[in-house]
C-alpha cells in the first residue's frame, strides 16, 4: 500500500505535464488572428521532450531493444586509442551532440517560417519525437551491436550485396553533397568575419590542449578539463572581439572564401586521421558548451521576455508563391526543416563516431534519444527567433533579390504589397544597429536569424552590444556548422573504408594508417574539390545544390530506417516493426513527392529540368540579359546536375525500401534471407566509475 502512495505524486506529476503540453500544443494550434506568446511554444516543447523522452523512449529501450549493460560495447573490445575507446558518457554526448547539430535546427525552421509559425512547430515536435530520436537511437544501437559499423555496411549484411551497394553507393554520395554544401556554408559565414575566425580557429588547440590533459595529464577527470576548455573558450570568445576591434590583429584573421576553404579543407583531413582523444571529441565536447550555452541564454531571453510571436500562424505563401523558395506547404515544409525533426546525417554519426566511443550500451538511450530531443529544441528557439522578427523584415533580409527587386524602394514596395509593411529607413536603421552596410537580400537564414537572436539578447544582456550579439550570432553559427564538417568527414572515411574492404585490397583495416591516410585524403579530396568550385565560381557554385540538401538528408533517413526496420523483423521484433515502419512509411511519402515536384514541376522556381529547359531556349534565342549569357551554361548543367542526382537518390531509396519488403516477406513466409550479423554476446569488464557511470 505504501509503494502505491509514493507513486500518487509521481503519477500526478506526470499527468500534470501531459495536460500542459495538451493546452499549449492546442493554444499553438488553434490560435488565429491574434499574436501569440512564445512561451506557449517553449512550454509545448518541455512537455512534449519530457514525456516522449520518459515514456516513449524508456519503451523502445526496455521492449524493443533490451539495451544490455552488462554487454561489452565495440569501444572497450576494439580499444585502439585512436577511433575506437571508452570514454565518459558526458563526453560522448557532447561529441554526438556537436556532430548532428549542424545548420539544419538553425536555418531550416528559419526559412520554413515563410509559412507561418504553426506548420514547422507542430512537425518538430512531432517529428522528433517520433521519427527522429527513434532513428537515432535504433541506429546507435544496432551499431553498438554489429562492432560499430557504418549505416552502408550494415545495409549490405543485412539487406544482402544489391540493396546494400546501393546503400553505400547512395550514402557515400549523399554524405559528399551534404558535407560540401556544409563547409560553403561555414566558408560563408566567416569570410571577412575576424571575429568568427579567430574564436573558431582557438577551439582547435584548446580542444587538443583538453584532449592531452585527459588522455595523459589527468585521465578521467572530465570537469577539471571542462572548467579549463570552458574558460579558454569564454576568452577565446571575448578575444575574438578585441581582435576583430583590433585593425593590426584585425588583418590576421580576416579571410576570403578560397583562403577559408582552404583551411577547411585541411582541418577536414586534420580531423579524419587524428586519433579521436585529440581533436574531435574534445573538440566537439567542448563546441557543445558554447551551443548549448547560446540556446540556454536564448531560451532565458525568451522566458525573460516572453516576447510576441509576430509572423502569422499560417502565410498565403503555404500555396506555393513564397519569395524564399518554392514549393508549396506540403512537401516543401518537412523538407526545409529538415534536422530540427529527423535527419539522415544523423544516423551516419549514430553509426560512425559515436558507437565506437560508447563505453555501456545503456547510454544509448540518453545519448542517441536525447540528443536528438535537444537538437528538435534547438529549432524550436531558432522558430522563435525567426518569429518575433516583423513579417516585412524578416522578408526584406530573406527574399532574393531576383524575386523583390535589386533596389531597396522596389523590394519594400514589393514585401509591403503583400500585407508585411516595411520601410527602407526601417532597414537602414536596423542594419546601422546591427553594424552592416545593408541587411537587404541577406537570403541563406543566418543573418535573420541572428538578427533575431541578437534582437532578444540586446534586451535582456545589454542593448548597447546590439551589434556585438549580432556577430556573436554569425559565429556562433558558423560553429554549429564545422563541427558536424569534422565528424561527417570522419564518418564518410569509414564509410569509405568499409566499402573498399569488401575488394581484399588491405584498404579496410580501420586501424592501418595507409588506409587512414588515403580514404581520408579520398573524401576530403571529393567534397574539398566541390567546395573550392563553390567558393571561385560568381554565382556560387554548389549553392545551386543545395536545394536537394534537404531532399538527400530525408531519403537518407528512410535508407537508416529501412535498415533498422529489417533488423527488428529480422530479431523476431514483429510486434514492434510499426516503431520504425511509421516514420519510414512518412519519410517515403513526403520525398517522393518532393523528389517528383523538383524533376517535373513547371514551375520555373521547383522544376530542375523546367528551369533549364526554360534558359536553354531563351540563350537559344537571344533573350537573356548580357550579364547572364556567360552564366547561363553553368545554371543549366546545374539544373541538369541537379535532377540527376535527385533522380539517383529517389531511386536508391524505392530500392532499399523493396529490399526491405522483400527481407519481411522472407521471414514472415519461412524462407531464406542474410542472417542477423549481430556480434556475438561479450561480458563487458570496465569497472573505471569514471567510464561506466
Amino acid at each position: 500500500m505504501s509503494g502505491i502512495n509514493n507513486r500518487i505524486p509521481y503519477t500526478l506529476v506526470w499527468i500534470c505535464i501531459a495536460v500542459a503540453g495538451a493546452i499549449a500544443v492546442a493554444g499553438i494550434a488553434l490560435q488565429r488572428g491574434e499574436t501569440i506568446n512564445s512561451m506557449w511554444l517553449v512550454v509545448a516543447a518541455v512537455c512534449v521532450y519530457a514525456l516522449g523522452y520518459r515514456f516513449y523512449s524508456a519503451f523502445i529501450a526496455a521492449k524493443v531493444l533490451m539495451l544490455d549493460a552488462g554487454r561489452a560495447t565495440p569501444a572497450e573490445r576494439f580499444n585502439d586509442g585512436r577511433d575506437f575507446m571508452p570514454t565518459h558518457k558526458w563526453v560522448v554526448f557532447g561529441h554526438h551532440f556537436a556532430a548532428i547539430a549542424g545548420p539544419g535546427p538553425l536555418i531550416g525552421p528559419t526559412l520554413a517560417a515563410q509559412f507561418g509559425y504553426l506548420p514547422g512547430t507542430l512537425w518538430i515536435l512531432t517529428g522528433a519525437v517520433l521519427g527522429g530520436c527513434v532513428q537515432d537511437f535504433v541506429t546507435l544501437f544496432f551499431s553498438v551491436r554489429r562492432d560499430g559499423r557504418s549505416l552502408g555496411q550494415m545495409a549490405k549484411d543485412e539487406l544482402g550485396p544489391i540493396g546494400g551497394a546501393a546503400a553505400m553507393l547512395g550514402v557515400m554520395m549523399i554524405m559528399i553533397i551534404l558535407i560540401a554544401v556544409l563547409g560553403l556554408v561555414v566558408v560563408n559565414a566567416m569570410k571577412h568575419s575576424p571575429w568568427a575566425t579567430a574564436t573558431v580557429a582557438a577551439t582547435i588547440p584548446i580542444a587538443v590542449l583538453m584532449g592531452i590533459y585527459l588522455h595523459q595529464l589527468r585521465p578521467g577527470r572530465v570537469l577539471e578539463a571542462t572548467l579549463i576548455g570552458v574558460s579558454l573558450l569564454i576568452f577565446a570568445v571575448l578575444g575574438g572581439g578585441w581582435i576583430d576591434e583590433n585593425p593590426v590583429l584585425r588583418s590576421w584573421f580576416d579571410y576570403d572564401a578560397q583562403q577559408l576553404a582552404v583551411m577547411v579543407i585541411l582541418y577536414g583531413f586534420a580531423s579524419a586521421v587524428l586519433p579521436v582523444w585529440l581533436l574531435l571529441a574534445p573538440r566537439d565536447y567542448l563546441s557543445t558548451f558554447m551551443k548549448l550555452g547560446t540556446i540556454a541564454a536564448l531560451a532565458i531571453a525568451i522566458v525573460v521576455l516572453h516576447p510576441e510571436l509576430k509572423m502569422p500562424a499560417l502565410t498565403q505563401f503555404i500555396d506555393g508563391s513564397g519569395p524564399i523558395f518554392g514549393g508549396k506547404l506540403f512537401p516543401f515544409v518537412f523538407i526545409t526543416i529538415a534536422c530540427g525533426a529527423i535527419s539522415g546525417f544523423h544516423a551516419l554519426i549514430s553509426s560512425g563516431t559515436t558507437p565506437k566511443l560508447l563505453a555501456n550500451e545503456q547510454d544509448a538511450r540518453f545519448i542517441g534519444y536525447g540528443a536528438m530531443m535537444m537538437e528538435s529544441f534547438v529549432a524550436i528557439m531558432a522558430m522563435i527567433a525567426a518569429s518575433v522578427l516583423e513579417p516585412g523584415v524578416f522578408f526584406a533580409i530573406n527574399s532574393p533579390a531576383g524575386v523583390v527587386g535589386k533596389e531597396a524602394v522596389d523590394a519594400v514596395a514589393k514585401i509591403s504589397a503583400w500585407g508585411f509593411p516595411v520601410s527602407v529607413e526601417k532597414m537602414q536603421t536596423l542594419a546601422q544597429t546591427m553594424g552592416e552596410s545593408t541587411l537587404f537580400a541577406r537570403t541563406g537564414g543566418a543573418p535573420s536569424l541572428a538578427v533575431g537572436m541578437a534582437s532578444l539578447f540586446a534586451q535582456v544582456f545589454g542593448a548597447h552590444l546590439l551589434a556585438a550579439w549580432y556577430h556573436f550570432a554569425i559565429m556562433f553559427e558558423a560553429l554549429f556548422i564545422l563541427t558536424t564538417l569534422d565528424a561527417g568527414t570522419r564518418v564518410a572515411r569509414f564509410m569509405l573504408q568499409d566499402m573498399l574492404g569488401n575488394f581484399n585490397l588491405g584498404l579496410g583495416k580501420k586501424n592501418g594508417y595507409p588506409s587512414i591516410l588515403l580514404t581520408s585524403g579520398l573524401v576530403v579530396g571529393a567534397w574539398g574539390y566541390f567546395l573550392y568550385m563553390g567558393t571561385i565560381d560568381p554565382l556560387g557554385g554548389i549553392n545551386s545544390l543545395w536545394p536537394l540538401f534537404g531532399i538527400a538528408n530525408q531519403m537518407l533517413a528512410a535508407i537508416a530506417l529501412c535498415v533498422g526496420t529489417t533488423i527488428l523483423v529480422k530479431s523476431a521484433k514483429l510486434k514492434y516493426v510499426w516503431v520504425t515502419a511509421l516514420p519510414l512509411s512518412w519519410l517515403i511519402i513526403i520525398t517522393t513527392s518532393a523528389a517528383w515536384e523538383k524533376l517535373f514541376s513547371s514551375d520555373l522556381r521547383v522544376g530542375f529540368l523546367a528551369h533549364a529547359g526554360d534558359l536553354s531556349d531563351r540563350l537559344a534565342n537571344g533573350l537573356l540579359a548580357e550579364d547572364l549569357v556567360a552564366k547561363a551554361p553553368h545554371l543549366i548543367f546545374n539544373d541538369y546536375l541537379n535532377a540527376g542526382l535527385t533522380a539517383t537518390f529517389m531511386l536508391i531509396t524505392w530500392l532499399l525500401l523493396g529490399d526491405t519488403l522483400r527481407i519481411i516477406y522472407c521471414v514472415i513466409s519461412g524462407k531464406s534471407y542474410p542472417q542477423s550479423s549481430e556480434s556475438a554476446h561479450i561480458p563487458s569488464r570496465l569497472v573505471e566509475d569514471w567510464v561506466r557511470d
